[in-house]
């Protein structure tokens, strides 16, 4: 949710006031669904090791439940792959809108003749990359 996130650009006018401006974009949706799909593959699993501790005998006597446990292991490996793909593709989104030359390029006060407009820092993303490929 890039909108609600406000940073204050300078004036160079005679007025020496600063003018708020927000990002653009959400990009929440694949965050969010990559975050619950795991809450569930976590809850799934714990819930799995108690069948397979606790109700052994339950496990290996018949013979759906096992076949039940592979088709929701097979389900759990589809999803978690969709959501690692949404996700990596949110993750270039969030750092395209918040690539330094985008918010400079954005703010009208860059674009005088005789001014010139530089980036402190570029942001670092090591994490959020990392995150991905998780």
């Amino acid at each position: 949710r890039l909108y609600q996130i406000p940073f204050e650009m300078p004036e160079c006018e005679e007025e020496a006031e600063s003018r708020t401006l927000h990002l653009i974009g959400d990009f929440s949706a694949p965050a969010e669904f990559f975050v619950t799909l795991g809450v569930f593959s976590f809850l799934y699993t714990m819930a799995a090791l108690v069948l397979y501790l606790r109700f052994h005998s339950l496990y290996s006597e018949n013979k759906k439940v096992p076949f039940a446990d592979f088709c929701v292991t097979v389900c759990f490996a589809f999803f978690w792959l969709v959501a690692a793909a949404a996700w990596g593709k949110g993750l270039s989104d969030v750092k395209a809108a918040t690539r330094p030359g985008s918010l400079i390029a954005a703010m009208a006060v860059c674009q005088g003749q005789d001014v010139v407009c530089s980036a402190g820092t570029t942001p670092a993303m090591g994490l959020a990359n990392i995150s991905v490929v998780r």
